[in-house]
């Protein structure tokens, strides 16, 4: 039996390399045609929640999908990823493309012997550098891009703006200014473009250069549905510069780690009524300083809401003496009303029937997971394209309540952030948690939920954008 191969190249980071296994399962269950091998580099630096990694670069593969991994740690930025793995990535693209004399792969279950011809690379966006070692070997490149459609526009019109009109786009760094990009039907604040695009200290001409490989691509995967972002989908999909696009999502992992029966937080969950739960969480790298963690805290005891807070431990501190240091009784006097836990299943709190709000980072898989369990949002950005998802939640989607926009992790130690105060984020909360949900919201997100299941259904928009990427893979083997 002859089988195409995709050879799938992630970034080593949770937000990427769930989705990318995701839609490699995705695509072997709807075509017995196709073998994938997922590619694992090494982490770029050391996760503090480094066992999830672990459990998570591991999950569930079936026979065909392969994913050699590295035991190496990689100790340079994401937007050199390419350059340090190349000479690897060529040997092992190499050895699929052409094996050692009788080693084809043996499927006893069938008792057949499976010969497979590699068909593509899918690359990720910080992984562009690969599509030269595709093109040694005649093979065509696609991109998965892991976020939506709105930032991969954004990034697309940054580029036009530094390589084809020449424009220092670090001019826009914190700049009070509103920008028309195609992408959006409403102008963008300057202060939410992702600060690796504008800001001189991450070097945004080496990450620009990343999304100007972009109309090298074949195609480009795109985490996302029409419903969700039908402007800038369309968008896309009317630049004559712009590669075919699949909107193929929303791709999750909604069965991720669930509760043990015997858990706590969950049994405290269920003795919670319906919808009264604010949920918090920020992500892998969500790690707040001091004084941040205390106006949360004060936000959520003056809130008036029942609330359950996932908070991360900073790097070589103990929990408990954290929560001595941070919160001054605050665990004490909200024992009833309130949780505080460490690394929490997400997937799982947000289909639990008594949340009713969500207090996100606005990573993209968290906002496709609130909408997927229609829980609606409040926006504390953090770092990435966070602050353009934040704002187009609250600006053209009308499904999140603000309760910042442009925060920004103090990563380069040249400015810590301004705390958010906790009036701001009580305010925030009590507007989530509202009967009717702010203005309309949570039927809003209810309804985009209902649209993300139908997108994935057979004849649903991201069912039929799978199966033409699935037919342009096929034809690169004849």
């Amino acid at each position: 039996m002859k089988k195409s191969e995709l050879v799938f190249i992630p970034s080593p980071g949770l937000s990427h390399l769930i989705p990318t296994v995701e839609t490699a399962k995705l695509l072997l269950l709807r075509d017995s045609r196709l073998a994938i091998t997922v590619l694992l580099l090494p982490p770029i630096f050391k996760d503090p929640n480094a066992e999830i990694y672990s459990i998570s670069t591991s999950i569930s593969l079936t026979p065909d999908v392969k994913s050699p991994t590295s035991s190496q740690k990689s100790k340079i930025p994401a937007s050199l990823l390419g350059h340090q793995h190349h000479t690897s990535t060529r040997a092992k693209l190499s050895s699929i493309l052409f094996p050692p004399a009788a080693s084809f792969l043996h499927n006893s279950r069938w008792d057949i012997i499976l010969i497979l011809t590699l068909a593509a690379v899918v690359l990720d966006i910080f992984c562009t550098e690969f599509i030269s070692v595709a093109a040694e070997f005649d093979l065509p490149a696609y991109l998965f891009f892991t976020s939506g459609a709105i930032c991969l526009g954004l990034c697309q019109h940054l580029v036009s703006l530094r390589f084809d009109h020449n424009e220092d786009v670090t001019r826009y760094k914190n700049a009070e200014v509103d920008l028309p990009v195609p992408y959006f039907s409403l102008p963008v604040p300057a202060k939410v473009l992702p600060a690796v695009m504008v800001d001189e200290a991450f070097l945004p001409e080496i990450y620009l250069s990343h999304f100007k490989r972009f109309s090298e691509m074949k195609g480009v995967l795109i985490n996302t549905f029409y419903d969700m972002e039908p402007y800038a989908v369309e968008s896309l999909l009317s630049d004559d510069k712009t590669p075919e696009i699949y909107p193929v999502g929303p791709v999750l992992k909604v069965e991720s780690k669930c509760f043990d029966e015997d858990d706590d937080v969950k049994k405290w969950l269920d003795d919670q009524p319906e919808n009264s739960v604010v949920f918090l969480c920020f992500g892998t790298l969500g790690i707040f300083d001091e004084k941040q963690v205390r106006e949360i805290a004060k936000g959520l005891e003056n809130c008036g809401s029942r609330f359950l807070w996932s908070l991360k431990k900073r790097e070589n501190s103990e929990l408990e003496r954290e929560e001595s240091e941070y919160f001054e009784g605050f665990l004490e006097r909200t024992k009833g009303s309130g949780r505080v836990m460490g690394w929490a299943p997400q997937a799982a709190v947000l289909a639990h029937p008594a949340v009713g709000g969500f207090v996100s980072h606005c990573g993209w898989n968290s906002i496709l997971e609130g909408v997927w369990f229609g829980v609606p949002m409040a926006t504390f950005p953090m770092h990435a394209e966070q602050q353009l998802n934040a704002f187009y939640l609250v600006k053209e989607l009308g499904m999140a309540e603000v309760i910042t926009l442009d925060y920004q992790m103090d990563v380069t130690g040249e400015k810590p952030p301004e705390s958010v105060g906790w009036e701001v984020i009580a305010g925030a909360i009590r507007r989530l948690m509202a009967s009717e949900g702010g203005s309309g919201m949570k039927r809003k997100v209810e309804e985009m939920g209902k649209k993300a299941r139908e997108a994935l259904v057979e004849g649903g928009t991201s069912y039929n954008a799978l199966t033409l990427f699935i037919e342009d893979v096929m034809k690169n083997r004849d």
